[in-house]
């Protein structure tokens, strides 16, 4: 690197900088005085950037604040990982970033950014007009800057499994090198199944009738959603309205932690020496994590459907239910609609990430000169709409997976394939036969999301889940 200023020449400068900060010239900086000089200087998010510091290792008293030398530490750590940045974002190594670097840089975490946009980042950070960033430029602007680097625009947009609607062919949730060092990836993974086990239960009614509908819906019954709920009440009372809801919580904890664990070892093996994946190698990751996952817990899946759909007295439990199945229709009942299952997860988690970044990079492309996080409003929004786009996409799928699972506990129902009971949903109903259900499941996604968020924010204050 050219020009790199002396130690003598570092010190003089990280002093006058201490000095600035000092306002009440007590030899220290406390949190009140950083987060001032941050929201002075235009560095970012003071709140965030002020906890950054105080919480440095070089601070010895975090209660009585920073005096100069381990003021002058925290800078020189600072430094060292800004070099770091600098030099990888610096791809043809001339010591200076240009606009094209920019782009590239977004690029590979998946952001597609304008030119535009690009030089707009250039020009907040460009002092000396040259359209290009060299190493002091960039020093100066980010030394204080509570971002740590490029990729903490996706730590604000990760699509979080927190949004629990009932399905989990979701991509998994992503954690950092941090949070995986620090051991709080596990305790955000039992905070969002906690929260998941709440809002499926809080939704349980509308997702069996969105079973029931599935099954015994038909151009001929004409099965609405009141008459469906008041048929489970009248086969079973209210308790009835929860039949199945044992399993499907059951199951959130191993399917979670299976995807996880199969996610960031096929991430792994994708990546090799990129420090970050690509949309497009984010989806075939997921996807084969869900696959992994689903291919794991599916006969959870087939007890859950024939648990959601039983009559009174039919099964006294869990393993009355499993059992009976075995003896009555083999080991291979276990997996009957694996197929369909499998597939639906490819429409799924492509449609969902997809409407994801695009709504993510819409958002950044308006609004990331201002801040690169977006608020959970926003995030909730795109997540919502996102995983519901892939709802619909993955729907028919869906449906006859659901068809299969129940065969054999439909009275006189037809044992078809997948491409057989497709064939047969479309001559007997039309398109809309592959919809049968849909409603109720739309029903339950907005209070599922609510429900799921408030229970995963308590859950990770609960277990000191702590934000960057």
């Amino acid at each position: 690197m050219r020009g790199g200023p002396g130690d003598a020449e570092r010190r003089q400068r990280w002093s006058r900088l201490f000095e600035e900060l000092d306002r009440n010239k007590d030899g220290r900086v406390d949190v009140h005085e950083l987060r001032q000089g941050l929201a002075r200087l235009g560095a970012g998010d003071p709140d965030r950037g002020a906890q950054q510091g105080m919480s440095c290792e070089g601070d010895t008293d975090p209660d009585g604040g920073l005096d100069l030398e381990e003021f002058t530490r925290y800078l020189q750590e600072r430094e060292q990982r800004l070099l770091l940045l600098f030099r990888s974002l610096d791809r043809n190594q001339d010591g200076h970033i240009d606009v094209s670097e920019i782009q590239q840089s977004f690029r590979a975490l998946g952001i597609s950014i304008s030119l535009e946009q690009a030089e707009k980042i250039l020009h907040s950070m460009d002092r000396d007009g040259t359209m290009t960033i060299d190493w002091q430029e960039w020093r100066d602007h980010f030394l204080l800057h509570s971002l740590e680097n490029v990729e903490d625009v996706l730590y604000f947009w990760k699509h979080s499994t927190v949004l629990d609607i009932g399905e989990c062919l979701t991509v998994p949730d992503e954690f950092s090198e941090q949070e995986k060092l620090s051991g709080m990836w596990w305790k955000q993974l039992v905070a969002g199944a906690v929260a998941g086990a709440v809002s499926r239960t809080g939704t349980a009614p509308l997702d069996r009738l969105k079973v029931f509908m599935q099954v015994h819906a038909s151009k001929t019954n004409r099965l609405n959603i009141l008459g469906g709920l008041r048929s489970m009440i009248r086969e079973g009372g209210v308790r009835a309205l929860w039949r199945g809801n044992g399993i499907n919580v059951l199951k959130i904890a191993p399917e979670s932690a299976i995807k996880f664990m199969a996610y960031e070892q096929i991430k792994r093996a994708i990546r090799g020496q990129q420090e970050t994946l690509h949309v497009q190698e984010r989806f075939v990751a997921g996807s084969l994590a869900g696959a992994t996952a689903q291919t794991i817990i599916y006969p959870m899946e087939v007890l859950k459907t024939r648990l959601t759909l039983r009559r009174t007295g039919q099964y006294k439990g869990l393993w009355d239910c499993a059992r009976r199945i075995l003896e009555q229709e083999g080991p291979r009942a276990f997996y009957r609609g694996y197929l369909p299952n499998v597939l639906g997860i490819i429409p799924y988690a492509g449609i969902d990430l997809a409407v994801y970044e695009t709504l993510k990079n819409r958002w950044l492309q308006q609004n990331s000169h201002d801040s690169a996080d977006p608020g959970i409003v926003v995030l909730l929004a795109c997540g919502t709409i996102s995983s519901t786009c892939g709802q619909i996409a993955s729907y028919p799928l869906a449906l006859v997976r659901t068809r299969m699972q129940a065969q054999a506990s439909v009275e006189g129902g037809l044992q078809l394939s997948m491409l057989g009971l497709l064939r047969h949903i479309l001559s007997q109903e039309g398109v809309r036969g592959l919809y049968r259900g849909i409603a109720p499941n739309f029903m339950k996604v907005i209070p599922a999301v609510s429900i799921s968020y408030v229970v995963y924010e308590n859950m990770k204050q609960a277990l000191g889940v702590t934000s960057r």
